[in-house]
């Protein structure tokens, strides 16, 4: 698996296929492998004509874990990914996120807008602005003893996902209190890079896609229907709509 390192922290990524770049950045709790790879995100961009980057975030799947909450500031994952565009020499891309990689996403949007083709909001909408995703409740319950120890229901629910995943739950509790800043309403206003927010229906983390698609101007809204927030990343809907998106840019 090819890896670099920005500063001190080594990034795992992969690199396939050719034509426009489009880079894919996983949400929190996840990987490369379980949230792009698995269900054929990768596959099918790069049989729609795209190279595709996608790299785990630092703390999860194979890149570096970190223990202290202050390296996870989510200007600082996001600035991973602009490394990684330096690494492989791409001036500018398109970047589709899910869920935290969503808010890495809409930083980049707004601050490095000259590296941003298009931005893809997965699995996030109001709550880029007004939160309600996983907190505390769900950094004690990766730090619990066993899943048989949580009692949150939400706690419950990426407690499971991390052990599925065989995570490493001190890194991602890390990860969790160091990454909770939230975007203000001016700043989700000044993005002007084209973007595409797409939520499941049935998603009650990510808020409401279209609460969001009213602030950042020009944005478009992709309902994914009957599907939460952990169901929506694999949805022929969204893989259509996204790819639609991607087809119209220039």
């Amino acid at each position: 698996m090819p890896s670099f390192h920005h500063g001190d922290v080594e990034i795992a990524f992969i690199d396939e296929g050719a034509g426009e770049p489009i880079v894919l950045v996983h949400g929190f709790a996840s990987s490369k492998n379980v949230n792009w790879i698995y269900p054929t995100w990768v596959s099918d961009l790069v049989k729609a004509g795209r190279r595709v980057i996608a790299l785990d975030n630092r703390g999860h799947g194979e890149s570096a874990k970190l223990y202290d909450a202050a390296q996870y500031e989510i200007a600082t994952m996001a600035g991973d990914v602009i490394a990684l565009m330096d690494h492989l020499g791409i001036a500018r891309a398109d970047i589709m996120g899910y869920s935290l990689g969503s808010r890495m996403t809409a930083i980049l949007a707004r601050e490095n807008s000259d590296r941003v083709r298009s931005a893809i909001l997965g699995g996030i909408g109001i709550g880029l602005i007004e939160g309600g995703g996983p907190g505390e409740a769900v950094a004690l319950a990766l730090e619990a003893p066993s899943l048989d120890d949580v009692t949150d229901p939400v706690g419950r629910t990426f407690r499971a996902f991390a052990d599925q995943t065989r995570s490493d739950r001190r890194a991602l509790a890390a990860c969790l209190r160091g990454s909770r800043r939230l975007m203000t309403r001016e700043e989700a206003a000044g993005i002007r890079v084209p973007v595409l927010i797409a939520v499941g229906s049935k998603d009650e983390i990510a808020g409401s896609a279209s609460a969001l698609g009213r602030i950042i101007p020009g944005s478009e809204v992709l309902d994914i229907p009957n599907r939460d927030h952990m169901r929506a990343v694999g949805d022929k809907v969204y893989k259509t709509g996204v790819i639609d998106f991607l087809s119209r840019r220039k």
